[in-house]
């Protein structure tokens, strides 16, 4: 990663856990502690500071909130998920959220951060990720971190093995978003 052009790269950390206190949460502040340390503009949206309707409601693409998370969205070069595994995908807040702002995704690099309940949820962001791809294009990091409390200190921190899978998946979603800025600078493309 090459620190000296890291203004032109900006990461949405969404954190998809309506609990502050979740392991989720707790990735995606770990990882902008990685990037903020080198000096990389990045924003934790957390979901539970938005008061988002039920996608497919009346007037839900118009609510204020919706419109809030969207605009943080565009902004961004990359965005990563921060979510909990329940049932064997990603949170429904994660989705709700994604489908009211689907648009604002479109193009750009997305990772995934994962906290759940044990191993057997490994393939969890895959369906997720699949909706990305196929509607709105999206390039997704196929490094992603899957974690369990067994990742995490007594203290509930992320450990150092965790903690340097998070610094992996946000080293390679930074040079994926740097690498299609500059293709799509290119002259012709």
């Amino acid at each position: 990663m090459n620190d000296t052009d890291s203004t032109s790269t900006s990461v949405v950390i969404l954190s998809c856990s309506l609990n502050p206190t979740s392991r989720s949460h707790k990735l995606g502040v770990a990882a902008a502690a990685f990037l903020s340390a080198r000096g990389v503009p990045v924003e934790v949206v957390d979901l539970a500071d938005y008061n988002l309707p039920m996608c497919g409601g009346v007037e839900s693409f118009d609510h204020p909130s919706v419109k809030a998370l969207k605009a943080v969205i565009d902004r961004a070069a990359a965005i990563l998920v921060a979510a909990p595994v329940y049932n064997y995908d990603l949170n429904a807040a994660a989705k709700n959220a994604m489908e009211l702002t689907g648009a604002s995704w479109k193009e750009k690099p997305v990772g995934f951060l994962c906290a759940a309940g044990g191993q057997a949820s490994y393939m969890s962001p895959i369906g997720f990720a699949n909706s990305l791809m196929f509607d709105f294009r999206c390039y997704i990091v196929p490094r992603f971190v899957y974690s369990t409390r067994d990742d995490f200190t007594e203290a509930g921190e992320p450990g150092p093995q965790i903690t340097e899978r998070v610094e992996q998946l946000v080293t390679t979603t930074l040079d994926l978003a740097r690498a299609l800025a500059w293709v799509r600078e290119q002259p012709g493309t």
